[in-house]
């Protein structure tokens, strides 16, 4: 079986969807095709995030906002919205979630923290889910 691919879209591309693709990417081992990006993307990454982030060993400096296209929907087997409302393309067959997260853009280290640790419950969520115990 192929290795299934999950997009995580938010307005900006910056904080929430970038800490949901380096959850995945790091508590997935390699088992998942990551993806991300907005649908008005950011010109660079929340590095409220990013520091968040380093906080949990995970590194995200290298990752850009990417706009969000139609064809990374389509090559996606689970799409995880967060706040991008009516933006999204919508495809039968695929597996939407909709994530309600507060937006961490403006926020200090205090205020991204608990959403950076919903994400990452959220994201072992999706993964049990995946990859559900033999």
């Amino acid at each position: 079986m192929s290795s299934p691919t999950v997009l995580f879209v938010c307005v900006h591309n910056a904080g929430r969807s970038q800490m949901a693709a380096g959850y995945l990417m790091a508590l997935g081992a390699g088992r998942v095709e990551v993806l991300s990006a907005g649908s008005m993307p950011a010109d660079s990454i929340n590095p409220v995030a990013v520091e968040a982030m380093a906080e949990e060993g995970i590194d995200i400096t290298s990752a850009t906002p990417q706009v969000l296209t139609t064809e990374a929907v389509q090559a996606s087997d689970v799409v995880v919205t967060m706040g991008c409302g009516d933006a999204c393309p919508f495809f039968p067959g695929k597996r939407y979630e909709d994530w309600e997260l507060a937006d961490p853009a403006g926020q200090g280290i205090e205020s991204v923290r608990p959403i950076r640790d919903e994400i990452r419950a959220r994201v072992e969520t999706l993964l049990g889910q995946l990859f559900p115990p033999a």
